[in-house]
């Protein structure tokens, strides 16, 4: 059994127990469908030709038991309908949360090639469709299979030659549903991949609302998503075409059948090889044909849906994380923040040109950095390689001496904090957003922390204070607002090492003074503080100034060594001063 086979059903393994309640409650529904034709066949075989008072009284005797056996098949029918739904459900559920787990785990190399919206559509529509496969298919095919096998037995018992007669049209039924369901497939692959890229357009689309009206463009969004729209539509169109021939089919061939026996039933009547109670319950067993066939054609498509949607699942389950804790690496307890690098280089991709080469750099606990250059040449890049968002291609960066590689992951990052440019608040309260630096953060030390951040005040005068909710990505603060709220979060972390990058290059004065105040006091208490400047006027108190240009490390020191060097850093100073 392969491994893709394996994982497959081991979703089954947690509900093991319902999973088998559920067959044996599928088994018995086959079992009294059964039963009801073959109740008919005694009443009229052998109940009739009978002396009336006694057949009176079996014939209610066999209507009570037939009344018996609707009992106990919508009784059968309520538990699979309900709790096989509820059984699919939670694997849905249970699958879901581990695709959930995994995205946790990757890496920002991942989503640097991947599309939200297609990562959404594995966690919903795929899905989705895999938990009808889990409930319905072994369902549909368990009692289509008895009762198609139960029907063949009883049709085989009333009259030979007509059952094998009938049969003959399961071979080619059989080949022709084999060549319909994989076009189906073939098509439903592509519907999905359409589906994922409209979530993708439209996710775009909204996160970027406010541009897309600033610039009066909602005509040309509108015919992104009508491009992506038709081409889903496309793509179903085919699918709809082999469905529909699939599903005429199967039900032309049904209606043949009957024909078939009613037909050859009446010549065989006629030739008195077959009697008309004979003919009655042979045509009570076509019809039940009917529903073991559509019910194996459901089992078809929803195999063809599923297995579609689980071998998407799997395909970004089977992407292994590319930045993962090192066998026998370690936690970091007590950081004091000095950070060296050794001759590292990066690129984003085997195919791509070096960001950062032999790179060498040494920076003291406790120190004030600032990095400077032109746009591109590698700032943030070589901020993202500390808490290792992105792995050194060569050479090895230290944390107190102390390979970064050879440190767990979550005990790296718990000792740094990072302030963006481009601030992501969750949607929520401020409280929320500010207790995510520190969660279980007990109020006092969310006030205390926004105290610290310059940004009490502002949240006081807000309609709810700190319950209030500040909305996607909080649409309802300013960006100086923002920023603090990212500051008072870590103020609650408190760690050893903090990056600023370009943190106030997109505020205001006013508002840039606040955040500059801010980080005056986070910088504060010998944290080792890396700051990405884009406003050199910012960074003129820094201990130490590191300038990249092209080829690594184009000049370091302070402002004022900088600016009687005349170099790189002074001629970017003088070009911001002029404009």
């Amino acid at each position: 059994m392969s491994f893709r086979a394996k994982k497959f059903l081991s979703y089954y393994k947690p509900y093991a127990g319902l999973f088998f309640t559920d067959m044996f409650c599928a088994f018995v529904l086959a079992a009294t469908t059964l039963l009801f034709p073959l109740c008919t066949s005694y009443i009229t075989k052998e109940l009739l030709a009978m002396n009336t008072s006694e057949a009176l009284s079996r014939i209610y005797l066999v209507g009570a038991v037939m009344l018996l056996l609707v009992v106990i098949h919508t009784a059968c029918n309520t538990f699979v309908d309900y709790m096989g739904h509820m059984m699919g459900a939670k694997m849905e559920g249970d699958m879901r949360r581990e695709l959930f787990d995994h995205y946790q785990k990757l890496s920002f190399s991942f989503y640097d090639e991947r599309k939200t919206g297609q990562l959404m559509t594995h966690l919903t529509g795929d899905l989705l469709s895999l938990a009808e496969l889990y409930h319905h298919g072994p369902e549909d095919l368990v009692i289509g299979l008895l009762k198609l096998s139960g029907v063949i037995i009883i049709l085989i018992t009333i009259n030979l030659p007509l059952a094998l007669l009938t049969l003959l049209f399961f071979p080619i039924m059989t080949v022709f549903a084999f060549y319909f369901n994989r076009k189906m497939n073939i098509a439903l692959r592509k519907s999905k991949d359409r589906i994922g890229d409209i979530n993708a357009q439209v996710e775009d689309t909204l996160a970027g609302i406010r541009v897309v009206k600033s610039f009066t463009n909602e005509e040309i969004e509108k015919g992104k998503f009508a491009y992506t729209n038709h081409r889903f539509i496309d793509s179903r169109r085919e699918g709809y075409k082999n469905e529909a021939f699939f599903s005429s089919g199967m039900n032309a061939f049904t209606q043949l059948i009957t024909i078939t026996v009613i037909i050859l039933g009446a010549v065989a009547i006629a030739g008195n090889s077959l009697t008309l109670a004979d003919l009655v319950t042979y045509l009570l067993c076509v019809s039940i044909v009917v529903e073991p066939v559509q019910r194996l054609v459901n089992f078809a498509r929803l195999f063809q849906e599923g297995i579609t949607g689980f071998n998407r699942f799997m395909e970004v389950m089977e992407v292994a994380p590319d930045i993962t804790d090192r066998v026998g690496a370690r936690d970091i307890e007590c950081v004091r923040g000095n950070l060296e690098f050794k001759n590292v280089s990066f690129k984003y991709r085997d195919d791509y040109g070096y960001v950062l080469r032999n790179l060498s750099l040494d920076i003291k606990a406790g120190e004030y950095v600032a990095l400077v250059g032109y746009s591109g040449a590698g700032k943030t890049t070589l901020c993202s390689l500390i808490p290792r968002f992105y792995e050194a291609s060569g050479g090895e960066i230290t944390l107190d001496g102390k390979n970064i590689q050879n440190i767990t992951l979550r005990s790296l990052r718990k000792h740094i904090g990072i302030v963006q440019q481009d601030v992501y608040l969750f949607a929520g309260t401020v409280a929320e957003n500010i207790a995510y630096g520190k969660p279980g953060a007990e109020p006092e030390e969310i006030i205390e922390a926004a105290r610290k951040a310059n940004a009490h005040d502002f949240i006081m005068a807000l309609p709810d204070g700190y319950d209030t909710d500040i909305g996607q990505r909080g649409v309802k603060l300013s960006g100086g607002q923002k920023q603090r709220l990212s500051i008072a979060r870590l103020f609650l972390k408190d760690p050893a090492i903090i990056i600023f990058d370009e943190a106030t290059s997109a505020l205001d004065n006013e508002s840039e003074k606040a955040v500059q105040s801010s980080l005056e006091k986070l910088t504060g208490s010998n944290r080792t503080t890396i700051v990405i400047a884009h406003r050199l006027s910012t960074v003129r108190n820094a201990q130490r100034i590191i300038v990249l240009g092209d080829n690594g490390i184009a000049e370091q020191g302070t402002h004022d060594e900088l600016i009687a060097r005349n170099g790189l850093y002074a001629s970017l100073y003088n070009y911001q001063l002029r404009i």
